[in-house]
């Protein structure tokens, strides 16, 4: 694990093996020094840990003085397998329950007992992250939803206490139509903050520096009022 004080921060090269069962995942971990809490990543099936929008977010937290676990849910077998069946990636209690364990490792490391947690969930990984909160109320303080499926967490919703934050592309009609219908059931006093224009897939970076701000300010300040996570700097609106 790198605890590395430095400016970069840089994660492990040879990365680190999270066990949740019978199942090892291969992860990255950074926790700056003087670090107060730590990101885990739950990304969706067909991104993974080595994606450079995940990197990039990665690396902004990390200059905001927040500890990073990018990990992937699945197995390479598994992702290869679930390509093909696009099951695995709507198993939201396996997903969850993996990454409720890579939530108890990290914490478990004397570099990182008693940090707060947060959660950056995309896609279904969103849904994973908001189940992960519920088993764990006591270490998830915060939840950011990018572009994600919280609708998916189903019957967990009305549980959440963790301070929960929907971002979604406005022109993504069909998925903000999706996280409203969770927003409605949270009763953690959820925020939701729509982008424009929808281009969380596309170049160029800006959209995901101000992303990476808003998850930072999500995880230090879990009771940052609504409205601050639109300021121009964020690049939200």
């Amino acid at each position: 694990m790198n605890l590395n004080p430095g400016p970069a921060n840089e994660p492990n090269p040879e990365g680190e093996k999270i066990v949740s069962g019978r199942t090892t995942l291969s992860g990255e971990v950074s926790i700056p020094k003087g670090a107060g809490a730590v990101v885990l990543f739950a990304h969706g099936s067909g991104s993974s840990r080595h994606s450079p929008r995940n990197q990039q977010v990665a690396r902004t937290l990390r200059a905001a003085g927040l500890g990073t676990v990018l990990f992937d849910l699945l197995t390479e077998a598994e992702e290869a397998q679930d390509m093909k069946t696009r099951h695995l990636r709507f198993d939201i209690a396996l997903l969850a329950g993996r990454l409720a364990d890579a939530t108890r490792w990290i914490t478990s490391q004397p570099s990182a007992q008693n940090m707060k947690v947060g959660y950056f969930g995309s896609s279904t990984g969103a849904a994973a992250a908001l189940t992960a909160a519920v088993e764990l109320p006591d270490k998830v303080g915060a939840v950011v939803s990018r572009g994600g499926r919280p609708d998916l967490a189903g019957a967990a919703l009305p549980d959440v206490k963790a301070a929960t934050l929907l971002l979604v592309g406005e022109r993504d009609e069909v998925v903000v139509d999706l996280n409203k219908q969770a927003l409605a059931k949270l009763r953690c006093e959820p925020r939701i903050c729509s982008k424009r224009p929808a281009r969380w897939r596309k170049p160029p970076v800006w959209p995901w520096i101000g992303f990476a701000r808003t998850c930072a300010d999500a995880a230090r300040h879990p009771s940052t009022p609504a409205g601050d996570y639109r300021r121009p700097g964020n690049g939200y609106k």
